[in-house]
């Protein structure tokens, strides 16, 4: 088949949307598929060169007409797909994904809804026309629309009500991991020496993206939470390790001082994608403390929990989905610096617990992550729409 993936960001940049992208693609392209990936180049450094990744699919950097964020008017990216045989949208796409309401494109067109639309609050009052005016008439042009969860879809404020009136056009396909590379490991002694880490510290772990548009992770609440745990709780012999790069990395670093915690917070910077699985077999315990609905799933736990990791998520939808309270970790509630840090202590002070967490989240991965068996469900769903 030849299938061409349409995606707001992709490498080099690193985003949730950008890397799920990048797995389906090389995983498609290695089961033999004819793959191109369409991506505006905000850098303008690449103009419209095509690239190719490790010889199996291709890149198109379009030059976007107008920028802004990661929203990028790109209007001549529909005559680049008349000759594929199916097209996959990752939507959301602000400035690629418009011109499908209005363009008559005689293939299986299939929208992948990552997340809720987010716009700086000085334009949030232009969420819900561009809903209404744009995702319902792009979601009516495509013949299936893949969500991770059911649970995030149905809670959506922006698209609840377009899938409670179609739910037959909906399929819950979650996202996967490699357990292959994820996978419960000893903790690696050049890691340990690289962050000057003593071996009988507790770990806590967080992984995310740094820059504005990732405000949602939560990062802030996990500060605070990491001061109240080691000044109330006395948890002196442990570590917050912080992964991930961005423009408002210098901020949380001011913060961490402010708190005065700054001595026991490693801000380990980006971390290269062969090296993530030591950093997350570091970890007593990983955190995801996201504060909002532009968190729809969250692969890090499927890639912490992979590793045998006790996983502690904010309970909100879709997220709610994939960590299983009190049996794989715990649920805290948004924005609650007290339930997390509780939760953290219980898990960094019961060895037996974390344990058994790690286990049932590990299996939980294998029956239901499994990177194998989620890009086979999407290639089955390519031939039979393709068949029709």
């Amino acid at each position: 088949m030849k299938i061409a993936h349409l995606v707001t960001v992709f490498l080099p940049y690193k985003s949730g949307i950008g890397n799920i992208c990048y797995q389906q693609v090389f995983e498609l392209a290695k089961l033999g598929h004819e793959v191109t990936v369409f991506t505006p180049d905000y850098s303008q450094a690449i103009n419209d060169r095509e690239l190719t990744t490790n010889n199996r699919f291709q890149i198109i950097y379009l030059r976007p007409l107008i920028k802004y964020g990661n929203a990028a008017w790109v209007p001549n990216i529909i005559k680049e797909l008349n000759n594929f045989d199916l097209i996959h949208i990752h939507y959301p796409f602000i400035g690629g994904a418009e011109k499908f309401i209005f363009s008559k494109i005689n293939k299986p067109v299939i929208i992948q809804y990552h997340m809720d639309l987010g716009m700086p609050k000085i334009l949030s009052f232009l969420v819900k026309p561009y809903n209404l005016l744009v995702t319902n008439n792009i979601f009516k042009q495509a013949q299936k629309i893949l969500v991770s969860s059911g649970d995030y879809a149905k809670n959506s404020k922006q698209i609840g009500s377009f899938f409670n009136k179609n739910k037959e056009k909906f399929i819950e396909i979650p996202y996967g991991v490699d357990l292959d590379k994820f996978k419960p490991e000893n903790r690696r002694k050049y890691l340990l020496e690289k962050l000057g880490i003593k071996e009988n510290e507790k770990i806590i772990l967080f992984v995310g993206g740094l820059d504005k548009a990732h405000y949602f992770k939560g990062l802030d609440v996990l500060l605070e939470a990491y001061k109240l745990l080691f000044s109330t709780y006395y948890f002196l012999d442990s570590k917050l390790i912080i992964v991930g790069k961005g423009s408002e990395k210098a901020k949380y670093e001011r913060m961490a001082k402010k708190l005065g915690i700054e001595d026991n917070v490693i801000f380990a910077d980006e971390v290269d994608n062969q090296e993530l699985p030591d950093y997350y077999n570091l970890a007593d315990v990983f955190v995801l403390p996201s504060i909002n609905n532009l968190e729809s799933f969250g692969i890090v736990l499927i890639e912490a929990m992979a590793c045998g990791k006790p996983c502690l998520a904010s309970n909100l939808p879709g997220v709610r989905t994939v960590v299983d309270d009190t049996k794989t970790g715990f649920l805290v509630e948004p924005n609650n610096v007290d339930d997390l840090t509780e939760k953290i202590k219980n898990i960094l002070e019961n060895e037996i617990l974390a344990k058994e967490m790690g286990q049932a989240g590990r299996s939980k991965v294998e029956n239901k992550y499994n990177q194998i068996n989620i890009i086979g469900q999407i290639e089955n769903l390519y031939k039979t729409l393709i068949s029709k």
